[in-house]
């Protein structure tokens, strides 16, 4: 089967960015999948991701000596940082020019999966994973390891010579590297010990805590040393099943969730020889040929995030409520910053239920102004992470005051078939839907052609 230059250039788009934008649309029709990929691979600048700072820095550390009021300003304050943090990171997404970083860095964010209160943890986390999110995997590890965010949210805090706490260690083998039934349980109990003192100070510096640390000799994957946390790391490094671990995970993600064992083995082989070297890796996919086969082409059920940013890059608009967007985060299950546990985020069909489908498919309606929403969203302070919405907030979120720049849309879709624009797989009634539009109703077109279930494919 014959696959288009134009089809393909969109699944480059969609695989190793957010979709392609409204203004993509002319370069995807007229330029190769070479080319659009070298737009793709050209490294730009280095924005870090913030919030905005309406009080100084917070000593994290004596929040257990404040009185009850002032631990609810904090509280508050962590809740409006959250949420900037989290609507920063979503603007990145769709409205950054280095799309490759963004959706590497929304990766592995789910791969490091972390969950924190305290919004200046949130924040430098998702920095370290976006500044290394396409150099060397082993700098992304020793990054995210040493983070205040991930010490915390797996209990490291705790572990202290004579009373090791197992719980870092295990997922640091089990979900960031190596993958179950590739250790001991011996193992695990070692690695513990070489953790133990590993944390941070008030202003959440990584340090290692002397007199908590052990300095026994230990035992990791056969070999015996007076190890700590580094030796870990490396030694975890030095495992080939890592790099094939991280291959077939990073495969699942921007290919198939059916895996090719064959080319999972030759890229992680080269992922292990080039020295964890992300980009290269992530060269190898999207220049192969087998890349573009029809088998991998719109295979694949958009995330909640991928979904809303490729509605958001398509229809430029205006959002009078920006906080709105954590609610859909919410309905549809995927909130940025807060994965459902350390194992992360699911893919493919298990985004898909009898109540978020209805939703997806309704979402590009519901933000045109064609209908409302119809469902309620309730308060739940684990869930929300503090996130908890404003009275105004709760009563605007139903029919968001979204405008859309219709007019440019109109202009670049002018002549161009929505269906074709949108989907990458066809209809068997597309031709009777189309039928129905002419060039006053383009508009209905492309919110039609949206709240298909074949858009929620890609």
């Amino acid at each position: 089967m014959m696959i288009s230059d134009f089809i393909k250039n969109k699944h480059l788009a969609n695989r190793a960015g957010f979709g392609m934008s409204l203004q993509q649309i002319t370069d995807f029709e007229q330029q190769s999948p070479k080319a659009i990929w070298k737009l793709y691979a050209q490294p730009h600048p280095l924005h870090a991701i913030s919030f905005s700072s309406e009080q100084g820095a917070v000593d994290y550390t004596a929040l257990s000596h404040l009185n009850a009021s002032d631990k609810k300003l904090v509280q508050q304050l962590n809740r409006k940082r959250n949420i900037d943090i989290n609507l920063n990171f979503l603007e990145a997404m769709v409205h950054g020019e280095d799309q490759l970083r963004e959706k590497m860095a929304f990766f592995w964010h789910g791969h490091f999966a972390s969950r924190v209160i305290n919004a200046n943890f949130s924040a430098h986390i998702l920095n370290e994973i976006r500044e290394h999110a396409l150099g060397n995997f082993r700098d992304l590890l020793f990054a995210v390891s040493k983070a205040p965010a991930m010490l915390s949210f797996l209990n490291n805090q705790q572990n202290k010579k004579g009373h090791p706490n197992e719980n870092f260690a295990r997922e640091v083998m089990e979900l960031f590297t190596m993958g179950r039934d590739n250790y001991t349980e011996l193992d695990v109990r070692e690695a513990a010990r070489a953790f133990t003192g590993w944390s941070y100070d008030k202003d959440g510096q990584f340090l290692v805590r002397k007199k908590f640390h052990d300095t026994g000799s230990k035992t990791f994957l056969g070999k015996t040393g007076n190890f700590d946390g580094n030796d870990i790391l490396d030694s975890i490094l030095e495992q080939p099943v890592t790099a094939q671990f991280i291959t077939r995970k990073l495969y699942r993600f921007l290919v198939n969730e059916q895996v090719d064992e064959e080319i999972v083995s030759l890229l992680s082989r080269d992922f292990y020889h080039s020295g964890y070297d992300i980009r290269q890796l992530v060269n190898s996919i999207f220049t192969a040929d087998w890349f573009y086969d029809v088998k991998h082409i719109g295979n694949k059920v958009k995330s909640p995030i991928e979904l809303m940013a490729g509605i958001m890059r398509i229809l430029p608009m205006e959002i009078a409520y920006p906080e709105n967007l954590i609610i859909y985060q919410k309905l549809l299950g995927q909130m940025l910053l807060y994965p459902p546990n350390v194992s992360g985020w699911p893919l493919g069909k298990a985004w898909i239920d009898s109540s978020t489908l209805l939703l997806r498919m309704q979402l590009p309606q519901i933000w045109t102004g064609l209908r409302p929403l119809e469902l309620d969203v309730h308060n739940d302070d684990d869930l929300d992470m503090g996130l908890k919405q404003s009275r105004a907030l709760a009563k605007a979120y139903k029919n968001p005051k979204i405008s859309i720049d219709w007019s440019t849309v109109e202009v670049t879709f002018g002549g161009r078939d929505p269906f074709r624009i949108l989907l990458q797989r066809q209809l068997s009634f597309e031709k009777a839907l189309r039928d129905e539009y002419d060039s006053e109703n383009i508009r209905l077109a492309i919110i039609e052609a949206m709240s298909t279930p074949e858009y929620q494919l890609c």
